[in-house]
């Protein structure tokens, strides 16, 4: 016997209980965004790379693993302008920038965003060797998550890609007031999420107990 599909919102395609429509914030970036997004966070009700997407007006996502050299290096040149990679710097890679743009030639820079867990970044790093030949920026001093209530980082410094990216905009376009609604609206998001997950428990755990009304 089939079960009946859960209802989903029109706009984000997801169940309307994890719908994350209301806590989108229009934000008029001027460094553009590349999202790549790994295939295996395709639907995945605690990620926050489409949230950001619908937010941000100059942004693009693209999912894969491994892309095709000629349409990645596309992306990676759209309109000319210089693209940064969002990653931590390692020895022996390609060079690192602290903070290569100034509000003024901000519209010159695309920031490329990996969605992914660390392995899955990790990974899209070394199936595409476009992106170890990018300058990175690491983020200066970032504050702790908010994403630990709902999914587990194995690193202090492993941020949301929403948050990483609305860091690392703030910090290129010196505007840290400019994101602020975002990560506002993104700390719902994640109380949303903590309490949809608690409600769910409970309700499993009250089927598992006949007895208990």
């Amino acid at each position: 016997m089939e079960h009946p599909r859960r209802p989903t919102c029109p706009q984000c395609a997801r169940p309307l209980r994890t719908c994350l429509c209301r806590w989108v914030r229009p934000v008029d970036n001027l460094v553009r965004v590349l999202i790549l997004q790994h295939p295996r966070e395709v639907g995945e009700a605690k990620g926050s790379a489409v949230l950001l997407q619908r937010s941000l007006a100059n942004s693009w996502l693209s999912t894969g693993e491994q892309f095709d050299t000629a349409d990645l290096e596309t992306l990676l040149h759209t309109g000319n302008r210089t693209s940064v990679l969002l990653y931590p710097e390692d020895p022996g890679t390609a060079r690192a920038v602290d903070n290569p743009a100034i509000p003024d030639e901000a519209e010159r820079l695309q920031l490329v965003v990996l969605d992914g867990t660390w392995r899955k970044s990790r990974k899209l790093l070394h199936l595409n060797p476009a992106l170890q030949r990018l300058p990175r920026l690491a983020l200066a001093e970032p504050p702790p998550s908010q994403y630990g209530t709902v999914r587990k980082a194995h690193r202090p410094d492993q941020l949301s890609t929403l948050e990483a990216t609305c860091l690392a905009l703030a910090q290129l376009e010196q505007a840290p007031g400019r994101y602020a609604p975002l990560l506002s609206a993104f700390g719902g998001f994640v109380g949303h999420l903590a309490a949809t997950a608690e409600a769910g428990a409970a309700s499993a755990e009250i089927g598992e107990r006949p007895d208990e009304v």
